[in-house]
Order: C-alpha cells, then sequence, then structure tokens
C-alpha cells in the first residue's frame, strides 16, 4: 500500500525534474489544477520519473507500454536521466503521441489494438532484455510519483478544498491524490462510460475485466483497474461516477472555448461530471478539477 510517507519520500527524489504546474481560478468555489502542462503533456512525467530514479537500470534502459501518455513519460524521463527507452503502444494511439515518442529519442513498437496486448508484448521484451520494465499505473513507485501533485496542489491552495475530481483509467492517478490527501478531502473518479474499471470492480468487489471503448479509450483505455489504485480506492471508499463521449466532448470544447485551455478528451471527462451533474456540489463547496493531459490533436478543437 502507498501511503504519504511514500509520496513525500517521491517529492524528494523527483524534487527539480518535475514541473510545479499552476491552479487556475475557474470560478467561485472552482480551480483547474493544470497537470497537463507538465513535461511530456501529462501527470505521468511525476510517476515515471520517480520510478526510474528508484531503478535499479541496466544498459538496456527502460520499456514501458502505454496507449501514450505513459510511454510519452517514460521517452521523456528516460532521456533526461540517460537511458534508452522502448515503448509499447497498440495501433490505435493518436499519431500525435507516437510522433512525439520518436521525437523525445524512444523506440516505438505498435503492437495489437488495445492497450492490454502492448502490455504483454512490452513485458515479454522487457524479459528478454533485463530492462526496467515501467508499468503505467500499477506500480507502487509510479503512483508515489504521481501523488505528488497532491502535496503540491494543498500548498498552491492554502485556504484549503473539499473535493478533488480525477479522470480515471487505469487508477494510477486517482491512488496517488488517494495517498497524498486521503482523509482530508472528498475523491471522487470520474470515467467514461466505455472505459469504466473502477466503477465495474467497486461493483464487483475485485478488479474485473471490462470492455474498452470511446473518445477517451487512448488515455482512459485500461481494460482492468490496477491492483494498488483499486485497494486504496475501496479502503478510501472513494465513488467513481460515469459520462458519456457527448459529455466529454462537449467538456473538451468548453474547456478550450472558454479558458483556451487544450486538453485530451480523456482529460475533459474530469470536468464532464461537473457539466452533466454527475457530480454535483453542495453549496459553496469547493471543488479543484485534475486537468491531467494534453497530448492531442490541436486541430480537432475546432
Amino acid at each position: 500500500m502507498v501511503d504519504l510517507a511514500d509520496v513525500r519520500a517521491a517529492a524528494k527524489r523527483i524534487d527539480g525534474r518535475v514541473r510545479r504546474t499552476p491552479v487556475l481560478a475557474a470560478g467561485p468555489d472552482l480551480w483547474f489544477k493544470l497537470e497537463f502542462t507538465q513535461h511530456a503533456g501529462s501527470f505521468k512525467t511525476r510517476g515515471m520519473m520517480n520510478r526510474i530514479l528508484a531503478g535499479p537500470v541496466s544498459g538496456a534502459g527502460v520499456i514501458a507500454a502505454s496507449g501514450g501518455n505513459a510511454g510519452l513519460a517514460a521517452a521523456y524521463a528516460a532521456r533526461e536521466l540517460g537511458h534508452p527507452a522502448e515503448v509499447f503502444v497498440p495501433v490505435t494511439a493518436p499519431a500525435v503521441k507516437v510522433a512525439k515518442l520518436g521525437k523525445l529519442g524512444a523506440r516505438v513498437v505498435q503492437e495489437g489494438r488495445e492497450y492490454a496486448e502492448a502490455y504483454a508484448a512490452a513485458v515479454v521484451r522487457a524479459e528478454e532484455t533485463g530492462a526496467l520494465f515501467c508499468h503505467a499505473y500499477d506500480d507502487p513507485e509510479m503512483v508515489a510519483g504521481n501523488g505528488t501533485l497532491g502535496l503540491e496542489l494543498s500548498s498552491q491552495l492554502p485556504g484549503g478544498f473539499d473535493t478533488v475530481l480525477v479522470a480515471v483509467g487505469g487508477g494510477g492517478l486517482i491512488a496517488g491524490v488517494i495517498a497524498s490527501l486521503g482523509g482530508d478531502v472528498r475523491i471522487i473518479g470520474v470515467e467514461p462510460v466505455g472505459c469504466r474499471a473502477l466503477f465495474a470492480a467497486l461493483e464487483a468487489g475485485e478488479p474485473v475485466d471490462v470492455p474498452v471503448s470511446g473518445v477517451a479509450a487512448d488515455s482512459l483505455g485500461a481494460r482492468r483497474i490496477g491492483d494498488v489504485g483499486f485497494d486504496l480506492a475501496r479502503k478510501s471508499k472513494i465513488d467513481s461516477v460515469l459520462v458519456d463521449d457527448n459529455a466529454i466532448i462537449e467538456a473538451r470544447r468548453r474547456l478550450w472555448d472558454e479558458y483556451r485551455l487544450a486538453v485530451e478528451h480523456g482529460t475533459a471527462a474530469a470536468y464532464a461530471a461537473l457539466l452533466t451533474g454527475a457530480y454535483r456540489p453542495a453549496p459553496g463547496e469547493r471543488v479543484v478539477v485534475l486537468l491531467c493531459g494534453a497530448n492531442t490533436d490541436p486541430a480537432t478543437l475546432a
């Protein structure tokens, strides 16, 4: 189990290697945490940096499997730390993410149509080469590194806040938020109807496989919630709410039109929960929406 001490240790380990991302006052009792401005375009750089620094890393470097963001984070962190990186992505990964992987110096291997297939191939490759395998979300060092944004957020809003809305895929982000903020604030998971790994696991009482589809599948399309994320969510009695693709598309459009924030569909899911009423704050409830990734094609914002 990952706890606050692990997050604080991660914060010391990655200090000076990740960005302190800003918070935007978006309205009365509403703030956006702009984590999409992080190196490599998502929160996952925090976790990957912590994972690789915790090591050990051989001459074979690091291997990751990802629909995009975790691979970008692994490629960026490996490059900054002087290690080669190999990233396995499904053939459905957005072209903008695949192109950026190459720019970051990673060797890109496209395998299968879903994250699960790319993951299986990456595990085999890591065993063959001896490279450090960096799981996209179900790893204690990844979770602890992700949790550092919670510590940062607390220092940025010294007046406090009541609730944090977090988009959920494999559970690495919400697990980190629980580890850093759990017990002090309400944490709400938000998932697309077509990618409901946490929602289904909480209903079943254990992680289960779910079908994956929809506009946010490239970043939230985990077939099964990670054990670390599920254990922390169950222990902390976290709720998950669902939003459909139309709501996600509209939330993404409004973030651009009203705030000029360019985010990917998975990120917009968290805001969609407010716009649709899937989560309804009480009067005066102070809410933070984590905007966690921006590896998207800007041409699709119009």
